[in-house]
């Protein structure tokens, strides 16, 4: 289970309290489910504050997740059929990301140097054919490698996507697409996934099948087998500040294939 959040004891008395809930209304109950899934909570900011500035305070991200708890809590329906905590996971998730995103924190030249980073690893890897290596990437940028690994502490946490981003056309346009309209709703009575949605998995699964092998792994281990950077680090037996340093690179030469293929669409 996600975040360690209930151990086998205490399912049917956390059933019981859904039933309660979802049947009566009572506030006593929704109140027993908030306080039983708070570690989910804080397993999620754990998660997200890896990749993110030191300045940036881990209380204040429970707090902005907190509030994604108990809107996933009153908006889950357990006959669906799926886990609370898959559900909550990506709410908890959005809620601090958007409480991230409300207080800017994030400088505007840091933004405009992701951005720059991004454009530069599209083009310069579109026009290798393959991953460019750090010396490439530096040289492509006009700047030192030490230059260029600072850059990447600073941007590590611009791989933050707010679910409201917009992925194609005008902000102001009716026609726009974004990022959470692409996200599959297992829920949905609507048997066909767009054209774009199953593009947009292709391109990425591509990308990632791309990466240099250490990049690669460490998408792997911190995404798909749960892992923290710091025990990746273990590991592989380097720093956690390399391993923060690899999954950036990583980030960064993802988005920049998203990118490619996001110009693509608007071209």
């Amino acid at each position: 289970m996600e975040g360690g959040v209930l151990d086998g004891t205490h399912q049917e008395k956390i059933a019981q309290a859904w039933e309660r809930y979802k049947n009566d209304g009572s506030l006593e109950a929704r109140d027993e489910l908030i306080l039983a899934y708070v570690p989910l909570v804080k397993y999620v900011a754990g998660r997200i504050s890896v990749g993110l500035p030191s300045n940036v305070d881990f209380d204040d991200l429970v707090s902005y997740g907190f509030f994604g708890l108990v809107d996933a809590v009153e908006k889950f329906d357990p006959d669906r059929g799926v886990k609370f905590e898959t559900y909550a996971v990506a709410r908890i998730k959005g809620a601090v990301i958007d409480g991230l995103r409300s207080v800017d924190w994030v400088p505007r030249s840091v933004r405009q140097k992701a951005k720059e980073l991004e454009s530069t690893v599209a083009a310069l890897e579109g026009k290798l054919g393959r991953p460019a290596t750090d010396q490439e990437i530096s040289e492509a940028l006009g700047i030192s490698l030490e230059q260029y690994y600072e850059l990447l502490s600073q941007v590590k946490g611009i791989s933050l996507a707010s679910l409201d981003e917009v992925w194609t056309g005008d902000p102001d346009e009716e026609g726009k697409l974004r990022f959470g309209q692409m996200i599959e709703d297992k829920w949905s009575e609507d048997p066909g996934a767009t054209v774009e949605d199953v593009e947009v998995k292709r391109v990425l699964a591509e990308a990632i099948d791309q990466l240099p092998e250490r990049e690669r792994l460490v998408i792997a281990l911190y995404y798909y087998e749960g892992l923290t950077l710091k025990e990746i680090g273990e590991v592989l037996g380097v720093s956690e500040s390399r391993i923060s340093q690899i999954h950036t690179k990583a980030i960064v030469r993802l988005r920049g294939r998203l990118h490619r293929y996001r110009e693509s669409l608007v071209s």
